[in-house]
């Protein structure tokens, strides 16, 4: 095997699946935006409970006992007991959910969801390129620095512009003397030698995390936060869970993947240090769950559910919405939490207000096909 050959299949994943073209210039600001995508559906109303509802206790059965002894948020919703930094971050004014949210999307499929979440489009696959690729074309050119963290980039962030994408490697970490050897057979070799280069940079910032391999939430936040929190490092970040389809056993599973995403939000902020107070993360789904508990412990596909914005940047303590009840008369093709809140118009404000973008620029860029809805504006301090 030649050494571009030896590269091509997988040199360069001794340091973990990074895309080699990561050497990012100084950012002219502080701001960093993560969008963390829970794919499968995550139930809006197993993590913000409607606890004030009358009808909540009646239609939730044994999904509404956590929310009950939860986190009062205010005299209407309650936090799952399983987050506890987000409720801590509630506190002091640096989380904000919106309830009764959802994407244009109206039907039940994973596969298109998720295509429309990240797209941006009011229906599947209407869209070529995703929402994050393009806000890289709207935000300041030196903000402009994206990466995924994962396997493989995205569709939030594909497109023509260019991003980077890291995942920790199931390989054994590389030896030094082997990494020292290899940088020696690259040395005269002009094509490789600068590739090769940036890998070995990349290395140094990301530190000794290989060995979680992407399965510790905790792991992975503090990864991503050793890739944004450099002056050199990106500014723009996307982070894949899965695991919220909880169509069977939901009271147990739902409250392990909240906690694992409760510890990955703790690891961002413990990473990103003085960062995270011009900091904007958002976790959003494709779509909700049914209102009511189905024969095995769990709850179906359905439709609204809710979303959460963190960070220093967030004018939080507050839950936004406009809540449609949950009495059988009140919901949306008598099975699901009745959405009253546009996720596009969601995103477009927070993400206009946090890079300082023109709010009907910032739709018309990220959510072209919707672009005619407003942005919620003042969810951010700016």
């Amino acid at each position: 095997m030649d050494r571009r050959s030896f590269l091509a299949a997988g040199g360069l994943g001794l340091l973990g699946s990074f895309a080699p073209r990561m050497a990012f210039a100084k950012a002219a600001t502080a701001k960093r935006f993560v969008f963390i995508i829970q794919r499968g559906a995550a139930d809006g109303l197993g993590t913000i409970g409607a606890v004030g509802d009358p009808a909540f206790v009646g239609a939730r059965g044994d999904l509404a006992a956590d929310l009950t002894s939860g986190t009062k948020l205010d005299a209407m919703f309650a936090l799952h007991p399983a987050m506890a930094n987000a409720a801590a971050l509630y506190g002091k004014g640096q989380a904000l959910f919106a309830h009764a949210i959802a994407s244009p999307y109206r039907d039940r499929s994973h596969f298109d969801g998720q295509n429309v979440l990240e797209t941006g489009g009011i229906g599947a696959y209407q869209l070529k390129d995703g929402w994050m690729n393009r806000l890289l074309g709207v935000v300041p050119t030196d903000d402009a620095k994206a990466i995924a963290i994962a396997a493989t980039v995205p569709m939030a962030l594909r497109g023509r512009r260019e991003v980077a994408s890291y995942a920790p490697s199931s390989l054994p970490d590389a030896s030094d003397d082997l990494l020292a050897r290899v940088t020696q057979l690259y040395q005269g070799d002009a094509q490789l030698h600068g590739l090769w280069n940036e890998a070995m940079q990349t290395r140094q910032l990301t530190g000794d995390l290989t060995r979680d391999n992407g399965r510790n939430a905790a792991a992975t936040g503090a990864l991503a936060a050793r890739l944004l929190a450099p002056a050199n490092g990106a500014r723009i970040a996307t982070i894949e869970t899965g695991g919220w389809d909880t169509h069977a056993g939901q009271r147990g599973r739902l409250a392990t993947q909240l906690k694992g995403l409760d510890a990955m939000l703790g690891a961002l902020q413990a990473g990103l240090g003085p960062v995270w107070e011009d900091t904007l993360v958002l976790v959003a789904t494709e779509f909700g769950r049914t209102v009511a508990i189905n024969g095995t412990g769990g709850t179906d596909h359905g439709t609204g559910t809710a979303a959460m914005l963190f960070g220093g940047a967030v004018r939080g303590g507050r839950v936004l919405a406009d809540w449609p009840g949950l009495a059988p008369a009140s919901l949306y093709e008598a099975r699901d939490l009745k959405p009253t809140t546009p996720l596009d118009a969601f995103i477009g404000g927070a993400v206009a207000d946090h890079f300082a973008v023109e709010p009907p620029r910032a739709m018309a860029a990220l959510f072209p096909a919707s672009a005619k809805t407003a942005a919620i504006e003042g969810l951010l301090r700016v």
